[in-house]
């Protein structure tokens, strides 16, 4: 299953970055859709929820929240056409480093985790920034936030619903799965 997740991913190069210039449909469903457009950001934001579910605690909510607030600041930013050298190589270093993280089980600080998912949060919202539409901006913002939550929500369930089974190790090989789909995404974009 992981190697054919990992070989669709690697071998989809015009799929795997979802920047592909402005919003051709409503606002709120183009928000909505960018996440999802590509395997960058989705592989970010469940991995975001997976890690947090590894964690437990108040990393459970505080990460995804981390990742999210960040996001949308980061969108701000791009929206109003702040350049922010490097934030593809930082996407792609968002998923190699959630997917290790997962695939390690690291457990740093509670507010070292937040601050890297916030760094990385933040460059996932410039990208979106720079690429919704001048037109309707709130209404894509909400859109692309309310997805990312969704995808974090269904990356803390999976992890959730893993370690209630007592299946650890696979949230550990998805993490894996995660930081050598990013590094074959990083091979094709940097």
């Amino acid at each position: 299953m992981f190697r054919i997740v990992f070989l669709t991913l690697i071998t989809l190069p015009g799929a795997a970055f979802a920047h592909s210039g402005a919003a051709t449909v409503a606002p709120l469903l183009a928000g909505l859709s960018h996440p999802i457009g590509g395997a960058d950001h989705m592989l970010a934001m469940l991995g975001v929820g997976l890690w947090a579910s590894i964690l437990g605690g108040r990393a459970i909510l505080a990460m995804p929240l981390a990742f999210l607030g960040a996001m949308l600041g980061g969108g701000v930013l791009g929206a109003y056409g702040f350049a922010v050298p490097g934030v593809e190589p930082m996407i792609a270093a968002s998923i190699i480093g959630i997917g290790a993280a997962t695939a390690l089980a690291l457990r740093p600080t509670l507010p070292l985790a937040i601050c890297a998912l916030a760094m990385f949060g933040a460059a996932h919202g410039v990208a979106h920034g720079v690429e919704g539409p001048s037109i309707g901006a709130f209404a894509y913002a909400a859109g692309f936030g309310l997805m990312t939550a969704g995808l974090h929500c269904v990356g803390l369930a999976i992890g959730l619903a893993l370690s209630r089974i007592r299946a650890l190790w696979l949230p550990r090989g998805l993490g894996l799965a995660t930081a050598l789909a990013g590094l074959g995404l990083a091979g094709g974009a940097l």
